[in-house]
């Protein structure tokens, strides 16, 4: 059985992955390093070295479209171009990440110097960059979402800080101009261009990327325009406010101008968008970086020991610890301005490689090679792109120089002393067969059933489900398909660490996937229903299960529901997100056990939409065990009569709807969830409705559903119909007023 691969990064996820990953020390280092380089004319480098990374772009967004494969632009150089090449390309991409995250922590502690006062800025950034090994390899998550609002405060602060300071924008700032000429443009272009590495990091996680034929040109092109023009609007004011000697010499331009326009507060504000920034791309470097060595060591590139993968923490120890070490070494051993300038040197390497490998595809005419973006102005574009990064690396200094020089060596040796009597394959510009990487989801149990009626019931079950509980929501959910027709898909969803890429995670078959796999065809062996059994890999659990639900058309997500905490409703339930996103109705099993079911109850509430989603679910269930039905409703001791007479009627309308024998109790009580426990010790399985949780309101008053079902032993089945209306902040709260 093999292990498909959750696609879960929308379009705003992609553009916030790129520019949280190049909002950070293109802004808040460079531009005084730069500005030192190029004059005022360092609005120019920006721009230019942004026009510069357009080639590898394009070639990267048709690439990825045609092979979202982890690994990102290695992958697609190794394809292209060979394992030689690609060993070069994967070396160089590592040191590139590594000296990125190093300037952005040592960048950072310019700022933090700000408001702190640090005893060793290196010693700093070195305690920060071992807290984030740390965090690496224990495998935080780190998420799109938690990226986009990242990207949104900066965003925030950044837009008040240019509206604030571009009224005071001295013209005389920029006269004269070109004070370095052109060489200093091009030196000072070379120098930002490791601003724009957000597209390498895309490229990285392109297998997680959601419809990648839209989303990953856009997010990639989006991103590109967008942090270019915030580059040179922020880069414009800063030269217009800051004298230019002193922006030169600042290792902290936006908190010096930030200081002498706006005060300590504002100061504060920028150092704290700074620190968030520069440390959210040290973080992603390591993660990122991390996967290189990783990805070479699986294709027999590089050392073993970087394949090895904790057992109990999922992540790639040696390649982050191997990652993080030399990121400090290059912290202590490097001046601020060689690092990023390195850097820079590594990233053109692999954006030239990128271009070429692009070249080899095409050229090659391969009949599988059909990707759904393609770069428009091939190949001139492309030719562009490696020519004028050849052009760049020449007018650095000589360190970035003997650097991509040196990797090139490294790389071509290393492949002939360890890695070419260890591979067979050749790229495709020498002839290379597709590599296929994907493995096939589900494994049919029995015959498809065709027609477009067919009843599809999704039970997602995490890693820790029990035999015991399978079986029970199993057995719940097998009267739903054998009554309507359709089939059963038990999906195991394996979250793993955001360091592990998931192809990794997706080739690693373990005892615990083996015995899933027995055990799931023991269970279904009597069921006498079709049923699908796989697994599928994400980082994300909760938006791998609804966006596979949207892809089979799912009708019903049938899953266990774990007790939790009032507490933990307030920082938000996965159940919850999946109920307000799921395409279909939704029902969640607690207490779950294998039994006999002789009686269900169902917890009526004068829900139009519930109400009968439980009654049909549960009259389904009741036909197939011979089991009857019991109507519960609770009313107030002083309760008018025309009330009670009301839930009679509307019992007796719910009662024409099943085939099942029917009972219905009304009870008057003050004690409404002792007294409805007392009436539902008799049944054997419970049906209660649930919506989603309001943080605040269900932290001070608990839903009804949640103190049934913690009140009694028996399953429980708390059933969310899709058709339920997302209510406003106060609506949980009087509806209990009102109802209760």
């Amino acid at each position: 059985m093999g292990k498909d691969l959750e696609r879960d990064l929308g379009l705003f996820a992609v553009i916030a992955i790129s520019m949280g990953a190049m909002i950070g020390s293109g802004i808040f280092i460079l531009p005084g390093l730069a500005m030192a380089e190029a004059g005022p004319a360092v609005i120019l480098a920006f721009v230019i070295a942004a026009v510069l990374v357009v080639p590898a772009a394009l070639s990267i967004a048709e690439l990825g479209t045609a092979m979202p494969e982890a690994g990102g632009d290695y992958v697609f150089i190794e394809r292209g171009m060979g394992p030689a090449v690609g060993t070069i390309a994967g070396l160089g991409t590592w040191l590139m990440l590594m000296f990125k995250g190093a300037l952005a922590l040592v960048g950072g502690m310019f700022y933090l110097e700000f408001v702190v006062n640090l005893p060793s800025l290196t010693a700093t950034a070195v305690v920060i960059a071992t807290v984030l090994i740390l965090v690496n390899l224990f495998g935080v998550k780190q998420t799109g979402g938690l990226q986009l609002i990242m990207v949104i405060v900066m965003l925030i602060i950044l837009s008040v800080f240019v509206a604030g300071s571009i009224i005071r924008v001295e013209g005389g700032n920029y006269d004269p101009f070109f004070t370095e000429g052109t060489g200093g443009v091009l030196s000072a272009t070379a120098l930002v261009l490791v601003s724009y590495a957000g597209v390498t990091k895309v490229a990285a996680v392109a297998e997680e990327i959601e419809n990648p034929g839209r989303n990953l040109p856009l997010g990639l092109l989006g991103s590109l325009v967008a942090t270019t023009f915030l580059y040179a609007l922020l880069v414009f004011v800063l030269v217009g406010v800051i004298d230019g000697p002193a922006l030169a010499a600042s290792g902290a331009p936006m908190a010096e101008a930030a200081d002498e326009l706006f005060g300590y507060l504002f100061l504060v504000a920028i150092v704290i968008a700074a620190i968030l920034a520069l440390v959210s791309t040290a973080n992603a470097g390591i993660l990122t970086a991390s996967r290189y060595p990783l990805a070479l060591s699986r294709d027999d590139l590089f050392l073993d020991q970087f394949e090895y993968i904790h057992p109990r923490f999922a992540t790639p120890v040696v390649a982050i610890l191997a990652t993080g070490g030399i990121m400090i070494a290059v912290i202590v051993a490097l001046p601020v301005e060689d690092i990023a300038k390195t850097a820079g040197a590594f990233q053109i390497l692999v954006y030239i490689l990128v271009c070429a490998a692009l070249i080899a595809f095409r050229e090659r005419d391969l009949e599988w090679y059909d990707p759904e973006f393609f770069t428009p102005g091939y190949p001139w574009v492309q030719l562009f792109g490696i020519v004028s990064g050849v052009f760049i690396i020449t007018q650095m200094d000589w360190l970035p120089i003997v650097g991509a020089v040196g990797i090139t060596i490294f790389g071509f040796v290393w492949y002939q002393w360890y890695a070419k009597q260890r591979v067979e394959r050749e790229g495709v510009a020498v002839g290379l067969a597709r590599r296929e990487t994907g493995k096939q989801f589900v494994r049919e149990t029995e015959e498809e059933i065709e027609g477009v009626d067919q009843y599809e019931v999704l039970i997602p079950l995490r890693q820790d489900v029990s035999r015991q509980q399978e079986d029970a929501i199993l057995r719940l959910a097998a009267p739903l398909v054998r009554r309507r027709g359709g089939r059963i898909r038990i999906v195991r969803f394996d979250e793993v660490p955001d360091q592990v890429p998931l192809d990794t995670a997706a080739e690693s078959l373990t005892e615990a996937d083996a015995a899933f796999e027995r055990r799931t065809d023991d269970l279904v062996r009597d069921l006498e229903v079709p049923v699908e059994v796989g697994e599928i890999v994400s980082h994300d659990t909760r938006h791998a299960v609804v966006n596979f639900a949207e892809r089979i058309d799912a009708d019903l997500i049938l899953a266990r529901r774990e007790a939790t905490s009032r507490l933990g409703t307030l920082f938000g339930r996965d159940t919850d997100w999946i109920m307000e996103h799921a395409p279909c109705d939704v029902v969640f099993v607690q207490h779950e056990r294998p039994t006999e079911i002789d009686e269900i109850a169902i917890v009526t509430d004068r829900s139009p939409f519930n109400d009968p989603l439980k009654v049909e679910l549960a009259n389904t269930i009741a036909t197939d065990f011979d089991a009857r039905l019991r109507f519960v409703f609770a009313v107030s001791e002083d309760a008018p009569d025309e009330l009670f007479e009301t839930v009679e009627d509307y019992h007796a309308e719910l009662d024409a709807l099943c085939t099942a024998p029917v009972e219905s109790t009304i009870i008057r009580t003050d004690d409404e969830i002792g007294d409805l426990t007392r009436q539902l010790e008799s049944a054997d399985l419970i049906m209660v409705s649930t919506v989603t949780h309001r943080r605040l309101p269900d932290l001070l008053v608990e839903q009804r559903s949640d103190r049934i079902a913690a009140a009694i032993d028996q399953p429980v089945l708390l059933v969310h119909s899709k058709k339920t209306r997302r209510g406003s902040f106060l609506r949980p709260i009087l509806e209990r007023v009102l109802f209760n």
